[in-house]
């Protein structure tokens, strides 16, 4: 686990990151372009490998790998999880200078959350170590129905906490810039802005049953788990802009991440009898999602 100098250094870290992020470097409202998100994606993904190497000079090799496959996971997901959030700014018409803010704000609710979920995993794990065969178990289980549920049209409009947030909260009818709250006659008011905040967050908890799970099958560091986490999700909001035109190509890729489920649950059940390194984890990771991506960009889109 990570000293309390290591958890207080790297939170130190992210929050300033995270305020950089908000208040000065993307402070204005506006559309990201191809080249920034993807000067953005590369920075973050350095910053992510210097990371790996510093835990490789501290901690060790099998932690670095432990971090490396933790990373791999939660990015993939993520990256599946993003054609979520493109369906939810459509829906909403969300203006594209807007999904940015709520993106970044989406992120910082969203790291707060994985926090909170993962310091509970560790603590249950810890006390009570029957709990990795249940997420075993529940992982498996996660990835046979994702890969054979049947897509239907996502409508998260009509999601139950937008439906409540805004049967009790007084909301406006239109957008009003990138503010979540107006005043008008004395009176607050919500604007739809918020609700859509609301949506992204709660969707950002539900796909984090999948992904928390599969990341302590790897390893049971808290300290690894966290960072790996929380790395892969600051790169997100960038990641989002730089392949929105391309996620309808990735066909294959939830195919992918049910197989990557699947192994990762079937680790977490047969460790006591058969150990699985995490150098095999990670070549196996990586493996099925490369053939995952490049299966699905070589295949013909389909014709509408």
């Amino acid at each position: 686990m990570g000293t309390p100098l290591r958890w207080v250094a790297f939170n130190a870290f992210i929050l300033l990151a995270v305020v950089l992020d908000l208040r000065v470097l993307h402070r204005k409202p506006h559309k990201s372009s191809l080249k920034e998100a993807a000067l953005w994606s590369l920075v973050w993904i350095a910053l992510s490998i210097l990371f790996g190497v510093g835990v490789h000079y501290t901690l060790g090799a099998p932690a670095a790998l432990e971090f490396f496959t933790g990373y791999l996971i939660e990015k993939a997901l993520s990256v599946d999880n993003l054609f979520l959030f493109l369906v939810i700014f459509r829906a909403f018409a969300v203006d594209p200078r807007l999904q940015q803010r709520l993106l970044e704000w989406g992120v910082f609710g969203a790291l707060f959350m994985r926090g909170v979920m993962i310091a509970a995993g560790a603590a249950l794990i810890e006390r009570f170590s029957w709990v990795l065969y249940i997420l075993g178990a529940f992982l498996v289980y996660a990835g046979v129905h994702m890969l054979f549920a049947k897509k239907e049209k996502i409508h998260p409009e009509k999601s139950p906490i937008y439906n409540f947030a805004s049967k009790h909260l007084r909301v406006t009818r239109d957008y009003q810039g990138e503010h979540y709250f107006v005043r008008r006659n004395g009176q607050l008011f919500a604007t739809p802005l918020l609700l859509v905040l609301l949506v992204i967050e709660i969707t950002d908890i539900t796909l984090a049953v999948d992904s928390i799970p599969a990341i302590f099958g790897i390893t049971r560091d808290p300290f690894i788990v966290y960072t790996s986490n929380v790395f892969a999700i600051l790169g997100l909001r960038a990641l989002y802009f730089l392949l929105a035109g391309v996620l309808g190509r990735m066909r294959y890729l939830t195919a992918g991440l049910s197989c990557v489920l699947v192994f990762i649950g079937g680790k977490m059940i047969v460790e006591p009898w058969f150990h699985i390194s995490v150098q095999i984890s990670l070549s196996a990771v990586a493996g099925i999602l490369l053939i995952a991506v490049a299966v699905s960009l070589l295949t013909p889109p389909k014709s509408n």
